[in-house]
Parts: structure tokens; sequence; C-alpha cells
């Protein structure tokens, strides 16, 4: 196009925005309210504070996911979509006031100058970076900045009290979107994909083909958690599952072309049992994924209904930098389904759908589920799939209540695990690494080591007692059992006196057997959820060791002994059974 057409369009784009913004009436109330308030307003008033409101308010009265992001905002809002961010390449934990480096990532600018997991930092740029003031967002202010940059980090190593000084020079980090990837058995694989970014599509495909090279013949790819992100990062990786020509998703606007988005033929996982886990937190880009898996019967999902976000956003930069994401368009999975949950009843209740769905049990009871047959759809085998609020799973995997104990609720509140974990290993990483250089060797060795018991003991210091079946709580839940149970049966208790339970008792001996009945099952749920949330406990302790000796895979190596959808996963792979029966393509 010449400088004159490309001059002409523009100016047209322009006078064609200003009559737009006339006919809306901007000019006439926007800039009228604010020029009356920035003139006669009592004080003195940030015009741009009460802007921003105004923005953030107008996009809320349009759907959840409309969004004002100020300028300020823009980069941090960005990085982990875009694959990387510009920095030191330290994952760190503040405790006890200290800032602990808990992984130096690979090749990273901290890598290269010698500092190790297990360091602390006591000064950024010869300040002191310790004591109560410190904090997540004061760290990241400091450690990051533009690529070849410097900061100086002086850091306390182990026993030594001498502080040694580094000089960092800031590098992009790279942020990972696949969490990890291993090979379950010989023929089945596993990865985690935490996030749908730039580079991610990219990752999936690496990790398939290092799986391949290994044996892997089936995969389970795990997307629970995973809220989502660009949509042409779930198209390619729906890519690499399905055969060629078959539509991934479309895209239906009132102001926007419809979109159809097809597979090609470069898929490298186009064939092999396929397994795909989602839950209430998988979100957007992963439900494109597990709605096109499900209605081109290519794969089972299995899991929780996942969250329900059927819309899309398109991005509009604004003149001071900052962003308006703004949505566009419904998409809708192969077989025409829009998963969009209502948002009628406001932000407060749309993000409290959660919340309610466990109150309404549909995150234990799979008959809790409401799905209305108007919007019933078809796979294409003829299978029975439903639209209207997320993706319904092929198998359902309840949600394990019996791990939050009082106890559990309680540590995990302190943070004393996280805690107990890094001081272990940062007091005996050398020994352990030299007794134990692999994690299989410090896999088959770990009972060994009772760090369990070193973590009872640490969290009894804290205040918090470990969990104990006690023999009286069966007296304990008969007494309160024979109470409730004499209300709900007789009409003769005036009061709660011993005299007035005995006396109800002697009219209806039965009340006894009712009572035994109760008190005993309330006993064996109790216990249960000990001996559960004690396991889950320890479990816990253990991975997160192995990741911070060998790496976060070895994180998921060890939980996954306590992970129900997984263990239905590796079970529905492994038997073969339910991928004939619903003629799932492998």
């Amino acid at each position: 196009m010449s400088p004159k057409k490309i001059f002409t369009t523009a100016i047209l784009m322009i006078l064609s925005l200003s009559a737009m913004a006339q006919r809306l009436g901007f000019n006439n109330k926007i800039n009228q309210t604010l020029q009356y308030i920035d003139r006669f307003y009592v004080e003195d008033v940030n015009t741009d504070k009460i802007m921003d409101k105004g923005i953030e308010s107008m996009l809320h009265e349009l759907d959840p996911h409309s969004v004002y992001i100020p300028a300020k905002d823009v980069k941090k809002s960005t990085e982990a979509l875009y694959g990387n961010f510009e920095g030191s390449g330290v994952a760190f934990q503040i405790m006890k006031d200290t800032i602990n480096i808990v992984e130096v990532i690979k090749g990273g600018p901290s890598e290269t100058v010698g500092i190790l997991p297990g360091d602390k930092i006591i000064t950024i740029n010869d300040k002191p970076a310790i004591g109560d003031s410190i904090t997540n967002s004061w760290v990241f202010k400091r450690l990051r900045g533009p690529k070849g940059s410097h900061v100086k980090i002086g850091i306390k190593r182990g026993n030594n009290n001498n502080i040694i000084d580094f000089d960092v020079v800031r590098d992009k980090i790279p942020i990972k979107s696949v969490d990890t990837y291993f090979m379950i058995n010989k023929n089945t694989g596993y990865i985690a994909l935490i996030r749908f970014a730039a580079t991610s599509a990219e990752e999936v495909r690496t990790a398939i083909n290092e799986l391949k090279e290994q044996g892997m013949e089936n995969l389970i790819f795990d997307l629970r958690g995973n809220g989502g992100g660009f949509m042409n990062a779930a198209v390619d990786i729906c890519d690499e599952f399905l055969p060629e020509d078959k539509l991934i998703v479309y895209t239906e606007g009132l102001n926007q072309s419809n979109e159809y988005l097809k597979s090609t033929e470069k898929g490298s996982f186009e064939k092999g049992r396929l397994v795909i886990l989602i839950d209430e937190n998988s979100a957007s880009s992963s439900e494109i994924v597990s709605g096109a898996i499900q209605d081109h019967d290519r794969g089972i999902i299995i899991g929780r209904r996942s969250f329900g976000k059927g819309l899309v956003q398109r991005m509009f930069p604004l003149n001071d930098g900052g962003q308006l994401r703004i949505t566009t368009s419904r998409y809708h999975t192969p077989s025409g389904r829009c998963i969009q949950k209502p948002y009628n009843d406001g932000l407060e209740a749309y993000y409290n759908d959660i919340m309610n769905r466990y109150n309404n049990k549909e995150l234990i009871d799979p008959d809790s589920i409401r799905v209305p047959d108007s919007l019933k759809y078809f796979t294409t085998k003829k299978r029975v799939v439903y639209g209207g609020g997320g993706i319904v799973p092929d198998i359902f995997v309840p949600i394990d209540t019996t791990r939050a104990s009082d106890y559990y609720i309680e540590i995990r509140g302190k943070g004393l695990i996280n805690n107990f974990t890094l001081e272990y290993v940062n007091k005996n990483r050398d020994n352990l690494l030299k007794k134990y250089p692999t994690f299989e060797e410090f896999d088959k060795n770990y009972h060994h080591l009772n760090v369990e018991d070193e973590f009872y003991a640490y969290a009894e210091k804290a205040g918090i007692k470990k969990n104990v079946v006690k023999p009286d709580w069966i007296i304990q839940w008969m007494s309160v059992a024979l109470r409730e149970e004499i209300k709900d049966t007789t009409s003769t208790l005036n009061g709660d006196t011993y005299s007035e339970m005995a006396k109800a008792l002697l009219e209806d001996p039965k009340i006894f057997e009712k009572v035994i009945e109760k008190a005993t099952a309330e006993d064996k749920k109790n216990k249960e959820i000990i001996k559960k949330s004690n396991d889950f406990i320890e479990h816990q302790i253990k991975g997160l060791i192995a990741r911070n000796l060998y790496g976060v895979q070895y994180y998921y190596e060890v939980l996954r002994a306590t992970d129900k959808g997984y263990k239905k996963a590796v079970d529905v792979i492994e038997n073969g059974r339910l991928f004939r029966k619903m003629k799932i393509t492998h």
C-alpha cells in the first residue's frame, strides 16, 4: 500500500472513531463530567484515578472477563503469557524475615555466578534485605530489572557467617508452562501444563517427543488448575492430538467475523490412549482443549466439571500505555457447545460459583450437576455431551475432603509444612545429596530418615499437636448422638438433664440402638479423616524435600500416591476397557 493510501486510511479511521464517540455520547457525558469535577469540586481531585475507576466500572457492567489494565500493571500481567521476564533467575521464599533461595533457574544469571539453592539473601545492592518489612513485592522490585543491568546480591551460605557478594547480570528468564513431564511406567507418560502461554505449544511438543523416545504409547495430560491463556496456544496443542482437518474451536461475535480453527497434518500424538484431567479451576483454553478432545472422541476426560469460561477477549491499547481487554466473541466446541456459565447475577455471584458447587455437593456427587436437556449436544460418535457451564467429564472424581482435618488446616494456615521442609533441606542438603545422589536412592531410603517425627515435633513447638485417635471418642460421639436422637424422636424431653434423658430412653429403648449406630459411624469417619490427612501431610513433606533436592518432577512423583484423579487416569489407561466401550479413537 502506498504512503498516500496509508495516510488516507488512517484519517478515515480517526474520523470514524470520532464519529462513533460522538454518536455514543462520550464527549457529552464523560468529558463534561470530568470537566465539572475538575473545575468545581470542593477539593483537588486526581482525575486519572477517577477515570480508571470509571473504566473499571463500565467494563464490569459488560461481563466478568472484560478488564482494564493500568499502564503500570501491563508488563506484569503479560509476563507469564509471553514466557519470560527479565531478572536474576532465582525462586525464593521469605521465612522468619529472611529471603531463602529455593530454586536457581538452570542456565540463568544467578546459576552462572554460583548462587545455590539454600542460600540466604542478606543484602541487595549493599542494602539490608532482612527484617519484617521485607515482602515478596519488595524482593521482586529489586531482583528484577532490564536485561544487561547489574544487581549485587549478598549471600549467607550454610554455617558461614561471612557474606559472599555476587554480581548478577540480569537476563531474560524463561517462565515454563509445562510444570513437569515424566514416564509413569514403560508405556504411559504424564505432562502437567499450568498455563497457555506463547511457548506452551512448543513445550508440550518437546515433552511429547522426549516421552515418545522413552517408549510412550499413552498419555495423561493434566490441566487441573490451569486457568487458561492464549487461545492460539490451545489450538496448537489440540493440533498435536487430532488428525488433519478436524474443527478445534469456532468463535462468534456481534461485531466480529466467525472464525473456524482446524487441525493440520503436523500432530505428534494423534494415536495412543489419551486422558485429560480437569477440575473446577480448569478454564478457558483448558476447556477448548478438553472440549475438542471430548467432541471428537479422541480421549477420555476425567475429573470434575470445569470452570465455564467461554468468552474471548481482544486487547486494545490506550494512549497512556494501559490496555483494555474486551470480550469480542464467544467460543464454541466442535459439537456447537458454548460452555460459558451465566453471569447475570453480578461479579460476586460469578466468582462464588465454585464455593456454591461445593456447598451443593457437586464436587462430591456427580448427580448434583445440573445440566439442562436444552443444551444437549453430540460427539462425533453420537455420545451425549452438555453445554452451558463448563466441560462435564466422562468420569467423575470427587474432591477429597478427608484430607482437611483440623490439624492439617492449622499447620497449612501457619505455613509449617513449607517452612519445615525449607529448613530441613537447607540444614541437610549436602549430606542428603552425598548419601542419595539420585531421587531413586532417596525414595528407597527415605523411611530411614524419620522426617515425619521431626515435623510433628516442629509443629508441636509451634503450638499444634499431632492428630491422634482417642479411645474415648466413641463415648463422646454417643453422648452427642444421644441428645440429638432423643430430641428428634420424643416430645417428652422438656429439659436437657440426665434424668429427662433417662426417662426418654425408658419410653423408647430403640433410641439407644440408633445412638450406637450414629456414634460408630461418626467415630469411623473421623478416624479415616485423621489417617488420610496424616498420610497426605507426610507425602507433602517428602514431595517438597524431593523437589528442593532433585527438581519439581519429583514432587509430582511423590504426591501421585495420594492423587485420586491421577490414579483413576492410570487405571483407565491400563485397563483400556472404557476406551473400547466408548469407542474412543486411540
